[in-house]
């Protein structure tokens, strides 16, 4: 009965391995082009609490990888072995789970800032383009007075 993992232990299991199949999901969701920036935002704070989940099912991965330890000092070679290759997959889904979701929050972020730099861009060369049109619809002066067309050459 040593060598068996408490019942905390199978809890734990499920709980984790349920947590890391739904993170895999909403990670694996396609990601879409995306062109406004409210939506992106919603996005970054779903991973955000993503990564905020994951820090809080740290405890439970640790529980099992210290009760696998523990388990692996009294248990029969075989089961120690079927209880760590178990921990070690386990381990292997988490580990890839963070990266993703660094690197996922990395280029949403730096997306965002694209966007947002573009939208700027956006807004001034429209802005200049309504000088220049309004530029376009003044009178043009008679061709007679060359100091008023100097001016208006310099303008252009």
């Amino acid at each position: 009965f040593d060598s068996l993992p408490p019942a905390n232990y199978k809890e734990t299991m499920s709980t984790i391995l349920v947590w890391i199949q739904q993170s895999e999901t909403k990670l694996s969701m396609p990601q879409v082009a995306v062109a406004e920036y409210e939506i992106m935002e919603q996005r970054l704070t779903e991973l955000k609490a993503l990564q905020s989940s994951l820090q809080e099912q740290q405890k439970g991965l640790n529980y099992l990888s210290k009760t696998v330890e523990d388990m692996s000092r009294k248990a029969p070679a075989e089961v120690s072995q079927r209880y760590r290759s178990e921990i070690e997959v386990i381990l292997g889904r988490w580990k890839k789970l963070s990266a993703q979701l660094v690197e996922h929050c990395q280029k949403l972020e730096e997306r965002m800032t694209k966007l947002q730099r573009f939208q700027n861009d956006t807004k001034t060369l429209k802005k200049w383009m309504a000088e220049v049109d309004v530029f376009l619809k003044e009178e043009w002066p008679a061709l007679g007075d060359s100091e008023a067309l100097e001016k208006q050459l310099e303008q252009c």
